[in-house]
């Protein structure tokens, strides 16, 4: 059954994906899909190259990041194994969507002897913080085009009564569960309970940090990457080089939305990004060259990055393991 399970989380965000590669095709003649190769094949390898490097700049400031949530808890993790886990986590990532933060956990527990739950509840603790930066992104947004972004929702059929039933039916589960757990003292719950209180710990571990002025400097720094990286391939693709930020931040945040609906975005990604951008006419073509030159860029990036942290992770903690 859990064999099962496993499969049905990779199967069907891939699924997805393929499904909006499909759908592509179909939107797409050969020569419109000759062009958007010939765009993607003769792009500017250097702004190419500098979205690469504001990519590792950022995945570089979460891993050190994550040393302000762990200190409060007693831990000092090397820098080295914080980058290779958060690295591995991201190409987890690509296999089966949110698994990283999981596996980006245990990696610590083991060779930094931090409790799972107390690792995993830093990881929640900063993705929170996150959720507030892109929440802030989102609002943006809606100031700067909201016209086109209430478009979209319609077109998506996500109704303001959607949105607030969805938090209707969330806070009362929430409540439901909380009476169940608190009014049973059966050895299961017991353990769930002990879980989740490591769990707290590690979600207020951002309470009692010392350096919040640093962790903050170094979420604001994260957010401008991941913005610049988007930005500057903008250079790589003629019809959309004359897009200013305000154009581009629609498509950068539904971009973003939508790379955890699939294994890292695959096929939803460009499909998004394009949607967005033909609003500002830009064609299906260059919007789609635009999204595919983005996700393929960073997707390789991940892919070498993670797959090397694999082999280099044992090595680095040989001697380490040794004593």
């Amino acid at each position: 059954m859990k064999q099962i399970k496993s499969l049905i989380k990779v199967i069907i965000p891939l699924g997805i994906g393929i499904f909006f590669i499909y759908l592509m095709l179909r939107a797409t003649t050969t020569e419109d899909r000759k062009l958007i190769f010939d765009y993607v094949k003769n792009a500017d390898l250097r702004f190419i190259m500098l979205s690469v490097l504001f990519g590792i700049l950022s995945h570089l400031s979460r891993a050190y990041r994550w040393k302000f949530m762990l200190a409060p808890l007693g831990y000092k993790p090397r820098f080295v194994n914080t980058i290779l886990a958060v690295l591995i986590a991201y190409l987890a990532n690509l296999g089966i969507p949110r698994s990283g933060e999981i596996l980006r956990a245990t990696t610590l527990s083991s060779y930094e002897k931090i409790p799972f739950e107390k690792s995993f509840g830093t990881i929640i603790a900063e993705r929170l913080v996150d959720l507030i930066f892109l929440l802030s992104f989102i609002f943006l947004a809606l100031i700067l085009q909201y016209d086109l972004i209430w478009q979209v929702l319609k077109e998506k059929q996500i109704s303001l009564s959607t949105i607030i039933a969805a938090a209707v039916i969330a806070m009362t589960t929430f409540i439901c569960l909380k009476f169940l757990f608190e009014n049973n003292h059966s050895k299961p719950i017991k353990r769930i309970k002990t879980f989740l209180k490591g769990l707290g710990e590690g979600i207020l571990s951002f309470k009692s940090m010392t350096n919040k002025g640093a962790f903050l400097l170094h979420t604001v720094f994260i957010w401008i990457m991941y913005v610049a990286m988007f930005y500057v391939i903008k250079w790589t693709v003629p019809e959309v080089e004359n897009l200013g930020l305000s154009a581009l931040l629609p498509a950068f945040v539904i971009g973003g939305l939508t790379i955890s609906a699939t294994n890292g975005g695959i096929g939803i990604y460009p499909f998004s990004v394009a949607l967005m951008l033909s609003a500002f006419g830009i064609s299906n073509e260059s919007g789609l060259a635009f999204g595919w030159i983005v996700w393929t860029s960073q997707t390789l990036m991940i892919i070498l990055f993670g797959s090397l942290s694999f082999f280099v992770l044992p090595l680095v903690n040989h001697k380490k393991n040794n004593l």
